[in-house]
């Protein structure tokens, strides 16, 4: 298996990655014009995206952000004391159900109209920078 990458190759990775950190910035930004740190925007994403369900645990949430269960315990305490989720117990009071409020509904669907219409604006370039990164190299590329 050949693994020389070119110069082309690294121009357009660096490309690629400089896309997603603008698309990052644009996040964060928008979560702050609401009210909302970056890390809150995540987690309601997270809880609404959960998949197969309309809930997750704190553990479910600490994994799908990334970060200590401590971390994930102050960042629900925050969120519910803004009224943006619910903290109840499970069924079998095992562990603790986390959910949106209709405020914390409307906040996130604001939000993901706003990221859509930035992923729509970002489309040509994310496509065209994916097709040249998982494009085959020619044979004989310039790998200097």
């Amino acid at each position: 298996m050949d693994t020389s990458i070119s110069k082309a190759e690294y121009e357009t990775l660096a490309s690629f990655r400089y896309l997603i950190r603008r698309f990052l910035h644009f996040s964060e930004d928008a979560a702050e014009s609401v009210g909302l740190t970056p890390q809150q925007h995540q987690a309601l994403l997270a809880i609404a995206g959960f998949p197969g369900r309309d809930y997750m645990t704190i553990s479910e949430l600490a994994e799908r952000l990334q970060i200590r269960h401590n971390s994930a315990v102050g960042l629900v305490d925050r969120l519910v004391a803004q009224g943006l989720i619910t903290r109840g117990p499970a069924p079998d009071r095992r562990a603790v159900h986390l959910r949106l409020t209709a405020q914390g509904e409307e906040l996130l669907r604001r939000l993901t109209a706003t990221h859509r219409e930035e992923l729509r604006r970002l489309r040509p370039e994310i496509y065209k920078l994916l097709e040249r990164l998982v494009a085959r190299p020619s044979a004989g590329a310039n790998n200097s």
